[in-house]
């Protein structure tokens, strides 16, 4: 193909492993970052008091230059600067993807825990497979069914249980918190639909290179470089962006990307409802913290939602999806 190397045959299976293999990663991450900025000791090291000056901004910031860093001259070695190279039709595509999909979902979920709390940001962005599932429900890109429709709504209340929505806090009022969050859920919506449609044509590895230079972009303009220097952050510091890099954007985004080459948009975004499942998992058991009984039933709701949302695969393995093309 000309325009880029056509992805391998669809196999939901290895999709499921590579989206789970991303909120995996993802949950790692974010128990890492809680650590460092609340203090708490993580394996019998204190990440606290190296790292509590480290700007929250910054580092949305950094994790994604870091990985563009990292990954820019591997790519450039093993394929050289011409195969790199994109239309500038398609550039316009990557260029929207990484800014009005992952950086502004990345952007806005913080705008939303500052304005609000984790518990409202996450279960307000993980509306996003509702809006998939409409999405691509009105533009006649799959067949919907009860079953898509069953697992989404699992997904999102699993989803709302798992991050103690109910009984702790619950749903924090803030006009402009709540406005972020809806429209990170939207980000995060649109980068599934288009990351699916664009790497129908390209590479994972392509399509990422490419998304994480428009979200660098992205950030240069929302916080200059010289912030960055006038901060004086020191090794420890940098070492811990750098291995932050890669536990949250380029090892989780290219496992979601290679996922998004297997299942389309509906069934990815339901499957990476785990995120908050591994994180809440992970946290219990590397930071003690308690695992509550509607927790545990929520975690449950997104295990059998991602079940749900299979079946029909399995039951009508001759329906092909239809995607649209890109034009």
């Amino acid at each position: 193909m000309k325009a880029g190397l056509h992805p391998a045959v669809p196999h939901p299976l290895r999709g499921y492993f590579y989206i789970g293999s991303a909120a995996l990663l993802w949950g790692i991450s974010a128990t890492l970052g809680r650590a460092a900025f609340t203090g708490h000791p993580l394996l019998g090291f204190s990440l606290g008091a190296s790292l509590k000056k480290i700007d929250p901004l910054i580092l949305s910031q950094s994790r994604a230059t870091l990985s563009l860093a990292l990954l820019l001259p591997v790519l450039l070695a093993r394929r050289g600067a011409s195969a790199l190279r994109v239309p500038g039709r398609d550039l316009v595509r990557f260029f929207l993807l990484g800014i009005l999909g992952v950086a502004a979902s990345n952007y806005l979920y913080y705008l939303a825990i500052q304005r609000t709390n984790v518990a409202t940001a996450i279960i307000l962005q993980y509306t996003a497979p509702v809006w998939v599932l409409l999405y691509t429900a009105v533009r006649a890109a799959q067949r919907p069914s009860w079953r898509r429709g069953a697992a989404v709504g699992l997904a999102v209340a699993g989803c709302a249980l798992a991050v103690g929505f109910v009984g702790s806090g619950g749903f924090r009022m803030d006009a402009i918190g709540v406005t972020a969050a809806l429209l990170a859920a939207f980000s995060f919506a649109f980068y599934n639909v288009g990351g699916h449609r664009v790497l129908a044509r390209y590479d994972r590895w392509k399509v990422l290179l490419w998304v994480l230079v428009a979200t660098s972009t992205f950030w240069i303009f929302v916080n200059p470089p010289w912030k960055i220097v006038t901060a004086h952050y020191g090794r420890a510091q940098w070492g811990f962006m750098l291995v932050f890099s890669l536990l949250s954007v380029l090892g989780p985004f290219s496992c979601y990307f290679a996922g998004l080459q297997h299942l389309e948009p509906t069934r990815a975004i339901v499957a990476s409802c785990l995120e908050p499942v591994f994180s809440i998992v992970i946290a219990a058991f590397v930071l003690g913290e308690l695992l509550r009984p509607m927790q545990t039933v929520g975690i449950v709701l997104v295990l059998v939602a991602i079940v749900l949302i299979q079946l029909p695969e399995r039951m009508a393995r001759g329906e092909e999806l239809l995607v649209e093309p890109i034009e």
